[in-house]
């Protein structure tokens, strides 16, 4: 009974308001595959209840490309579509404002707004860039830098720059169309260097989450920093990990989510998410989407005023072709583009209100903050009040506040002797279970400063590094980064990569990077060991000498007159037996043989029962007298010490000799300075053992330093740790002293105090 009833109702109103009017409304809608937009669109017509009824008649097309969304437009103007809604970008705007002003179709978007005349587009997202001035204005900058994307940021950035030539703004403007992830990272570390800390970021949200991340990734969201994101939807933006920093953050938003009608349509854009996509988590509508659902409740109160002025706009015959020449326009297109540009309806970006070239008119933007407890709105933006400010708290009097009024965080690391517990710290509370330098060191700090701090281990036992993949900051960098922490005292090496993330002190202690390896067993005496008092080489010089020696002893006898002489006669033999004897038994006593013995029993220290009669032999005998005497007294000096003292023999001395060898493993701290070293250095040597740590398997990174320690004492000397000097020589003086420092320093660094940057601690002296 009920249907027959609301059934002969409709017809009775159809036959009063206007016979010819149509009961169905096709429109079109143009977007691209999977957007938020579209989904917005269909939330909407979900929603539309009224008569008369729109029936969507959708087209998923590329927006970048021209043909396309020629193509598609074509498409739907042929099928006698009535309006269209839809996005377009910087490459297919000019063409659909071409074929909407030649054929009188009417074009409702929530893209970005754009300069024209063409009255047949409807522009539903409000300009920003007036309101975007008199934020700036109202923060006092002089001097920014302005980061945008071509496809909607050139009409923003005109206006910004004819108000900077008007009040002698400094502005650097900085197009990141095509920039890679390599160019944002060179981009803000320049913007760094130049002590930018005011930048407007004006961006689609995809590209602003995007540079966000980045700029968490790169420190440069703490407190001397101020952002102002020049887009409409700042609740939409991702910021948990942003607000911990402690920069300045501040945007526009289009919806008023104080609205209990906004809150709603909300609720039920939540459920009809759910439905839609049962196994995903469900997604916020963000104001592109809102801006969607207007369109569509915009074009329905257009058709349903054109309904009651009982004005004829149906449709037929043939369409028509869109690329005819001459175009042919559509006689009712302007009916329906009055009808559009009369609405005045409160939706849910406000009120939404056309002007005569299709801009939204007599609408607020509200301007809003970023909290440690999440987004604020401070104030708001119309055509005729501008900026009207709403906070009480000026910032003046944050900053002020004295440091004495909270309660610091200082995050350290369990490494002894820096920071260790007590034994019995379950009897203690807070700062009292621990003990160490660094601990002693952070209550000076605070007695110094006069503010009150907690001592909190860092959670991932780590110092600081950042991941090659990610690009996020972890251990005690990271708690500084992202805001988790207020000051860093722990021996935390200062390093040019942590000094783009966070300010250090002067360093209060000096160090470098060191080897450690398992204490070498002590070596006993063997058979040659008499032979260890002097080397190799002098051993086999002697050899040389004592041959050499020898063999000119020889030569000059037998040059010399005065080593030759007779043998003793018999008595009874006349005279000429003994001259003519004397002539065949002249002898020389230094032959080949006695010159050696005379030469090692000299050597020896033993003497000989000959000895040379020349003046040469007697030269060369004198000379090694007194070689084979120097030598003896040093040989005797050192025997004693080397066969009485157990010997250490070390395996290796200096980081060649690691890089030389493959019998002995070594490696370092990970997520660590010592680690960033190796990974950066240019030098042959130190870039082939990082060649080797990290391609080795299993991983020479050790997540602690006791765990590194304990492997080097496990491995029976196949293991070299490295690690910083202080570290190494503390743990060689403990017990069970198995451990041994080899070699110099590999370089010269220094532990440091860290804090945010432009932390107020960091100015403190």
């Amino acid at each position: 009974m009920q249907r027959s009833f609301a059934f002969f109702y409709t017809s009775f109103l159809g036959v009063v308001l206007g016979v010819n009017f149509p009961n169905n409304i096709n429109i079109g809608g143009l977007f691209p595959s999977d957007s938020h937009e579209h989904a917005a669109f269909r939330f909407a017509m979900f929603h539309h209840k009224d008569i008369p009824k729109l029936q969507p008649q959708v087209d998923m097309v590329d927006i970048n490309n021209s043909f396309a969304m020629t193509y598609a437009f074509c498409s739907q103007f042929s099928k006698g579509v009535y309006a269209i809604i839809g996005l377009y970008d910087k490459k297919t705007v000019n063409m659909l404002m071409s074929f909407c002003g030649a054929l009188h179709v009417c074009f409702v978007t929530p893209s970005f707004p754009i300069e024209t005349s063409n009255q047949f587009v409807m522009q539903l997202r409000p300009e920003l860039q007036d309101a975007l001035v008199s934020v700036i204005d109202h923060y006092k900058w002089t001097r920014f830098v302005y980061i945008y994307d071509a496809e909607a940021g050139l009409t923003v950035l005109q206006k910004v720059l004819d108000t900077a030539a008007e009040m002698n703004w400094q502005v650097t403007s900085v197009n990141v169309e095509t920039t890679t992830e390599d160019g944002y990272r060179k981009l803000f570390q320049d913007l760094d260097k130049k002590k930018e800390r005011q930048i407007v970021l004006d961006c689609e949200l995809d590209r602003l989450n995007a540079i966000l991340n980045l700029i968490i990734s790169l420190g440069k969201h703490v407190k001397s920093y101020h952002y102002i994101f020049a887009n409409l939807g700042f609740m939409d933006i991702d910021l948990n990990q942003f607000k911990h920093g402690g920069a300045n953050v501040t945007g526009f938003q289009v919806m008023n989510y104080t609205d209990r009608n906004v809150n709603r349509i909300m609720q039920q854009w939540l459920e009809f998410d759910s439905r839609e996509h049962p196994r995903e988590p469900r997604k916020r509508l963000k104001y592109t989407g809102a801006l969607t659902f207007d369109g569509v409740r915009v074009m329905s109160e257009a058709f349903q005023n054109l309904r009651k002025q009982r004005i004829d706009i149906s449709r037929r015959g043939n369409a028509g072709d869109c690329l005819a020449n001459p175009p042919a326009p559509w006689g009712q297109g302007i009916d329906i583009q009055r009808a559009l540009q009369q609405v005045r309806i409160e939706g849910m970006t406000g009120n939404i209100q056309f002007n005569e070239k299709g801009h939204r008119t007599n609408y607020t933007i509200h301007v809003m903050e970023l909290a440690p407890i999440g987004a604020k709105r401070v104030g708001y933006w119309t055509e005729d009040d501008k900026f009207v400010s709403t906070e009480t708290d000026s910032h003046a009097g944050n900053e002020s506040t004295g440091l004495q009024n909270r309660t610091y965080i200082v995050t350290t690391i369990l490494e002894a002797p820096y920071v260790m517990l007590k034994k019995n710290h379950e009897q203690y509370e807070g700062n009292e279970k621990y003990e160490g330098y660094c601990v002693e060191l952070a209550a000076e700090i605070a007695k110094h400063v006069r503010y009150k701090y907690r001592l909190e281990i860092v959670p991932d036992g780590k110092y600081g590094a950042r991941d090659l993949d990610s690009k996020v900051w972890n251990g005690m960098v990271g708690e500084l980064v992202y805001g988790r922490a207020d000051v860093a005292v722990a021996p935390l090496t200062i390093t040019l990569v942590r000094e783009e993330v966070i300010d250090f002190s002067k360093p209060f202690m000096s160090l470098g990077i060191s080897i450690m390896i398992k204490k070498p067993q002590k070596s006993k005496p063997g058979v040659f060991s008499f032979l260890d008092p002097l080397a190799y080489e002098i051993w086999m010089c002697i050899v040389f000498a004592y041959i050499g020696v020898s063999v000119v002893l020889f030569l000059v006898s037998r040059f010399s007159p005065y080593e030759w002489h007779c043998e003793e006669f018999e008595e009874g033999q006349d005279q000429q037996q003994q001259q003519q004897q004397s002539q065949e038994q002249q002898t020389n006593e230094f032959g080949i043989f006695n010159s050696l013995w005379f030469s090692l029993g000299a050597f020896m220290q033993q003497g000989c029962d000959i000895s040379p009669r020349s003046l040469s032999g007697r030269i060369v005998g004198g000379v090694w007298w007194f070689f084979t005497l120097i030598i003896i007294s040093s040989y005797t000096a050192n025997l004693a010490a080397f066969l009485t003292v157990e010997r250490m023999v070390s395996p290796i001395e200096s980081a060649e000799d690691l890089a030389k060898q493959t019998d002995i493993a070594y490696g370092t701290l990970d997520s660590g300075s010592t680690k960033e070293f190796f990974r950066r250095s240019k030098i042959a040597v130190y870039e082939k053992m990082w060649s080797y740590m990290k391609s080795a398997e299993p991983t020479v990174f050790a997540k602690t330093t006791p765990d590194g320690v304990a492997r080097v004492r496990k491995s029976k000397g196949k293991f070299a740790f490295l690690l910083e000097s202080t570290m190494n020589e503390y743990i060689e003086q403990r017990k069970p002293c198995d451990t041994l420092k080899v070699g110099g320093n590999l370089d010269s660094k220094g532990y440091g105090v860290a804090t945010p940057k432009g932390s107020a601690l960091g100015w403190v002296e």
